[in-house]
């Protein structure tokens, strides 16, 4: 009973003292929420601003604007190629010999080992999606070269679904754009924004058809510009790319990049993967290069390109030391081609070229960008700095031939359109290096019997035809003007010894 008394005393006792206790320290006491003064460094997060209806000064908190100017302007393309089933063996290309040949590789003349009744087997038909952005009310629709260069058939379908058949007006594998038609009036053509007035960090809305998933919408920021991302083949390509983090996958290439406005930035072409769908990077052509190249394309069928003549550098840090330049801001000029354009400007080697028609040009991409919207003949004013002087110099670009003439699109001559290939003859130099006495390297293969009948590919050098040497196009043209019936081809590529030998039929 007496150790029990004591048991109630304490717990009577520890109620007390905590009791006590919080009433010192303030607890039981009524909680107060307190507003943030507006001078403090505290602010609440609130939703950024994505656009303004154009009827209303309210201001809407979504991307609907913008998606709904540029929808009806994006189409989906379905790119068609036939392409045959060949058996490869030794650099030997066996099942798409003509008859002459086949004989001697193991194949029957005029039949084929899987029989007669498999021949439309060996014909197989590769299938492509891309976008495109109507651009005029007339048909005309922008989209990328690598959408449709390659393509025997175009069908293009519009946002209201209706589709059409289209052909392609001219491409311009330097800038990755390409220009096609459709018989169509009356359409929604999407205007253009001047693509050197959006800014790293403002919003920006992707339109597309990802994996043929149509009028598809993303949006993000722009997360950089005049992006070079080194993924072009072509000899002298223009890279300046807009880098946006919005959504962009397989099936946006050519699509719409468009400010809040609705307004065309830039045309969708890259993406930066580790795995091939999207990791966060994508890119676009800025739209004052897509405009340039679509008025050539449309005007001469082939893209007027300017050049200064001149070898253009990066300034970072330890070139700046080395040539004891005071600032890493412009593009080093480390030397001029003879007669060159930049040289009769009076341009000096040492030069930094900072701004070029009054934009600045802080990167050798954005000056290549700037060079490239002119034609030949035209002028560029660049503001060059030199020895701690700065002076305005205008610029009369000339060709890549080194005159101001337009350059004309060339007809090709009834073979060479049969086998939908160009050539250019081996420098002395490449044939040296390559130990060859000549040789016509395949520079760009199009719908013909090279790409449906052979896997000869871009770089490919022909050292003969028919057991006939070959050192320039007048030379194939001269064995196969009057050619019936199966050419037996033979070279190599630079990168291997190895001689490849392929065959088709005329």
């Amino acid at each position: 009973m007496k150790r029990f008394a004591i048991y109630v005393f304490a717990a009577i006792l520890g109620g007390a003292v905590t009791l006590g206790g919080a009433k010192l320290l303030g607890f039981g006491k009524e909680v107060q929420i307190k507003t943030i003064p507006s001078n403090s460094f505290a602010q609440v997060a609130s939703m950024p601003m994505a656009g303004t209806d154009a009827n209303s000064s309210t201001p809407t908190f979504d991307f609907s604007y913008a998606a709904e100017k540029a929808l009806p302007s994006v189409v989906h393309i379905q790119a068609t190629m036939h392409v045959k089933d060949r058996e490869m063996a030794g650099g030997f290309d066996l099942r798409g010999l003509p008859d002459p040949f086949r004989q001697f590789f193991g194949y029957p003349q005029g039949d084929d080992q899987d029989g007669p009744s498999n021949r439309q087997g060996d014909e197989r038909i590769q299938q492509g999606s891309g976008s495109g952005v109507i651009i005029s009310p007339d048909g005309y629709i922008v989209t990328n070269n690598h959408v449709v260069a390659d393509a025997d058939e175009l069908s293009v379908t519009l946002n209201d679904h209706e589709i059409y058949d289209a052909e392609v007006i001219g491409t311009d594998p330097s800038t990755d754009v390409a220009l096609i038609k459709i018989k169509a009036n009356d359409l929604p053509a999407i205007d253009f924004f001047n693509s050197d007035q959006i800014k790293v960090g403002e919003w920006v809305v992707a339109v597309g058809n990802p994996f043929n998933l149509e009028s598809t919408v993303t949006a993000g920021i722009v997360s950089a510009k005049a992006r070079n991302i080194n993924i072009m083949q072509d000899k002298t390509p223009i890279e300046s790319f807009i880098q946006t983090d919005a959504a962009i996958n397989p099936g946006n290439s050519g699509g719409a990049l468009v400010n809040l406005q609705g307004q065309l930035v830039g045309i969708n072409s890259a993406i930066a993967s580790p795995t091939g769908a999207y990791a966060g990077y994508g890119f676009a052509i800025p739209s004052n290069i897509v405009r340039k190249v679509v008025s050539d394309l449309k005007e001469y069928g082939v893209v007027q390109r300017g050049f200064i003549g001149a070898m253009i550098r990066n300034i970072d840090g330890n070139l700046a030391k080395d040539k004891g330049l005071t600032s890493t801001v412009g593009v080093y000029v480390d030397s001029l081609t003879a007669n060159s354009s930049a040289a009769e400007a009076g341009i000096k080697v040492g030069a930094v070229a900072i701004a070029a028609d009054g934009v600045q040009t802080p990167t050798s991409p954005k000056l290549l960008e700037m060079i490239g919207r002119h034609r030949p003949g035209e002028q560029v004013d660049l503001t060059v700095r030199r020895k701690g002087e700065e002076k305005n110099i205008a610029v009369t670009l000339k060709n890549r031939e080194g005159n101001t003439d337009v350059i004309k699109k060339e007809a090709p001559s009834e073979i060479m359109a049969k086998l939908g290939a160009s050539f250019e003859p081996l420098s002395k130099q490449e044939a040296k290096q390559l130990d060859l006495d000549g040789g016509l390297k395949v520079t760009d293969i199009t719908n013909g019997k090279l790409a449906n009948q052979t896997d000869i590919q871009e770089g490919f050098i022909v050292t003969k035809v028919d057991g006939k040497e070959v050192s320039s196009v007048e030379d194939l043209t001269r064995i196969l003007d009057h050619k019936k019936g199966g050419v037996l081809i033979e070279g190599r590529y630079p990168n291997s010894p190895e001689t490849y030998y392929f065959g088709l039929g005329l």
